[in-house]
């Protein structure tokens, strides 16, 4: 399932969720134009679990987590992650406001990333992409509004149809995905590219935070788009 707008409204202009969106392009931007160099930057700059978790540098393993939140590897994997954070993420900025959102979304990163690391502390490929933060997105966003209509292209083997979903039923099926996905990945020799467990972590981080951070009482939710 591909969400495609969500029809809760907000209150306020979604200005650190937009200035997200814009460093992330920019900095993908930044990647593409370093050409042949590109793979010795994401390898120097990214973080990589065998090396942050070797003794080392404090500040340059830090750097590193944080980095890795804005760098991707492609433009699918760019637009993937932009088309979910431009739907859910203005309504959790909403319901914390700007600065704490940017705190929320920081957290969320980092969580995720650890995730990753401690379920893979061997890996010498780097783990970049803003996933893991969107996936606290999304685990704040369905606790707040789990009964929140999502436009959502479905897809039916040949076909596709587009559907007014619930968020709890759009955002739960996506993380039962990557839950599942998750504990194969544990058995797995290789690798499969896709950080499952910095997705969950993520979303789980999302859930406890967006309660600690005390987000503002939501209003109810749109009735839909039809």
């Amino acid at each position: 399932m591909i969400p495609l707008r969500d029809a809760q409204k907000t209150q306020s202009f979604p200005i650190v969720n937009i200035t997200f969106i814009a460093i992330n392009i920019c900095v993908f931007l930044y990647e593409m134009s370093l050409g042949r160099n590109l793979e010795g930057f994401i390898q120097s700059a990214a973080f990589v679990p065998a090396d942050f978790f070797q003794p080392g540098n404090v500040v340059a393993d830090a750097r590193s987590v944080f980095v890795s939140m804005f760098l991707h590897g492609g433009w699918m994997h760019l637009i993937g992650n932009m088309l979910y954070l431009w739907i859910f993420g203005d309504n959790i900025e909403d319901r914390l406001g700007h600065v704490k959102y940017v705190v929320f979304y920081v957290l969320c990163g980092w969580a995720a990333t650890l995730a990753h690391g401690f379920a893979a502390m061997s890996s010498q490929v780097p783990a970049i992409g803003a996933s893991g933060a969107i996936a606290g997105v999304l685990g704040a966003y369905l606790l707040l509004f789990p009964h929140g209509r999502v436009l959502t292209l479905v897809p039916f083997g040949l076909f596709t149809q587009i559907r007014e979903l619930p968020a709890i039923l759009v955002l739960g099926m996506w993380f039962v995905l990557q839950f599942f996905s998750g504990i194969l990945s544990l058995g797995a020799r290789e690798q499969t590219g896709v950080a499952w467990w910095a997705h969950i972590g993520g979303f789980v981080a999302g859930m406890i935070l967006i309660k600690v951070m005390r987000a503002r009482q939501a209003p109810p939710p749109e009735r839909g788009f039809f």
